[in-house]
């Protein structure tokens, strides 16, 4: 969005992005979870019976709606499933197919995310830094934030986790290149296991130019507060 002389914003038409059936990482951004009121019954019944087992009294007027809450915070948290449509639309960007184009970079960050953990389902914490190369079409500065909430609020790996990032935006805006930076910390292996309580795991992706030139990386680096490579 620009100004003009007057202070009134011109705003640029968008267009919503096909959907290819074959390719699964944007039709993923579209879809919608349906649990019957049974489903939510058994699942509760389910939690409640581990909670016993475990140790935890669920007759107090503190825990008898602890497994209730806790299958409904879980869905919550697990809310990337369903997909964000919102993501579908690109705006078309300045580019004339100048060699401009394929050297300014577009960073946002840091941008909070909390996942849960495949392997034992606790959560992982952190930012996220995204920063990609223009080509036709950007995505608004909002939807980056979308986009890593899309596929964080699921299970998942924080290796896994970075790459569909960065393949879903080259895919929306067919970008010259996409830089991905994830800063996270794991409870699983906090609360459990070896209990580090500090270190951070540092995972980074680059796709299209990025991972061609090392200049275009260590500038990345550099605004997002990183050290070079």
């Amino acid at each position: 969005m620009k100004n003009t002389e007057n202070g009134e914003p011109i705003r640029a038409e968008h267009r919503h992005l096909p959907i290819d059936e074959e390719d699964v990482r944007t039709a993923e951004l579209v879809q919608h979870r349906d649990l019957a009121p049974e489903q939510w019954s058994r699942f509760e019944g389910y939690m409640a019976e581990i909670f016993r087992a475990f140790g935890m009294r669920t007759d107090t007027p503190g825990t008898q709606d602890t497994p209730r809450r806790f299958v409904r915070a879980l869905y919550d948290a697990t809310e990337g499933y369903e997909g964000d449509p919102k993501l579908l639309t690109a705006f078309p960007t300045e580019c004339k197919g100048g060699p401009s184009c394929q050297i300014d970079q577009i960073i946002e960050g840091p941008i909070p995310f909390f996942a849960l953990c495949e392997h034992h389902a606790f959560p992982f914490y952190g930012n996220a830094y995204v920063g990609y190369i223009a080509h036709e079409h950007i995505i608004g500065i909002s939807k980056l934030t979308r986009l890593v909430r899309v596929w964080a609020r699921r299970f998942t790996v924080q290796e896994r986790m970075g790459g569909e990032i960065a393949d879903t935006l080259e895919s929306l805006v067919n970008a010259h290149g996409v830089a991905v930076q994830l800063q996270a910390h794991h409870l699983c292996t906090q609360m459990r296991g070896v209990r580090e309580q500090h270190p951070a795991t540092r995972t980074v992706v680059w796709r299209g130019e990025y991972a061609n030139a090392p200049e275009l990386r260590n500038e990345f680096l550099q605004l997002i507060g990183s050290r070079q490579l």
